[in-house]
Formats: structure tokens, C-alpha cells, sequence
């Protein structure tokens, strides 16, 4: 197993990988988000690998003030196996790195099983509410 950066060659793999995550929502362009990821000075695309099999991706950054991680997914087929925890282990190694004091990130609420799994790897729920809106 390895995790290394993503290229542009990654992206239909990395793609495909989100939607059978369920990640994907129809507002966002994941093939988008996936070059912004790849080609931004302050964010990577993790990607775990047995050989060449894709099993897993995180998508990381930095804002000047806080890292942030994305589509974290691992392939169904390869759940339950300790991948999540090494992809979320290399996100934090990665923003460290870049000296962020601190990581976030955003669970769609309903998603218990992903907040379970933040939680069992010692990530608290914030008393933030997040505002957004689109700018296209």
C-alpha cells in the first residue's frame, strides 16, 4: 500500500471513486474540484494505492489559517481495513508540514457514519454553523 499525490492522469479514476462514495452532489463538479485539488498551490489529492488499484482518496488543503480535508473515500470493496485512518493520518502529516494549527471538516448532517468514524479517530464536533453560497 501507498499514499502519494495525485497527478492529472488520476482524475477519471479519482472521479469514479467519489461517485461510488456517494460524495458527489449535482452543484458541484467533481472533475473540478479534483484539478482545483491537483493544480493549487496550497492543496493535494491523497491517494492510496494497493499496486494500481485505487482504494482511496482525501483531498487537502490549507488557507492560510486552517487545513481543511475533502472526499475523504475509500472503495467499498476495501472498508473496515484501517484506510480511512492511514488516508486521514497522511492528511494531518501533510498539514502539519505546512504548519496549520488546525484541521476541519464537513460531514453532511444525517451522515452518521462518517461523523462515527471523524469521532473514533478523536475529531469533536465544532460549535460552528457553516454559510455558503455559490458564485456562478
Amino acid at each position: 500500500m501507498t499514499i502519494q499525490e495525485a497527478s492529472a492522469a488520476d482524475r477519471e479514476a479519482v472521479v469514479a471513486l467519489w461517485h461510488a462514495a456517494g460524495l458527489t452532489r449535482p452543484w458541484n463538479d467533481p472533475a473540478a474540484d479534483f484539478d482545483r485539488a491537483v493544480h493549487g498551490p496550497s492543496s493535494a489529492l491523497l491517494l492510496l494505492r494497493d499496486g494500481g488499484t485505487l482504494l482511496g482518496s482525501a483531498m487537502v488543503g490549507e488557507d492560510g489559517h486552517r487545513g481543511w480535508i475533502y472526499y475523504l473515500a475509500v472503495a467499498e470493496s476495501a472498508r473496515g481495513q484501517g484506510h480511512g485512518r492511514a488516508l486521514m493520518i497522511a492528511a494531518e502529516d501533510w498539514l502539519r508540514a505546512r504548519g496549520c494549527p488546525k484541521l476541519q471538516l464537513m460531514v453532511r448532517e444525517g451522515n452518521d457514519a462518517a461523523i462515527g468514524f471523524y469521532r473514533a479517530l478523536g475529531l469533536e464536533v465544532q460549535p460552528v454553523v457553516t454559510l455558503g453560497r455559490f458564485l456562478h
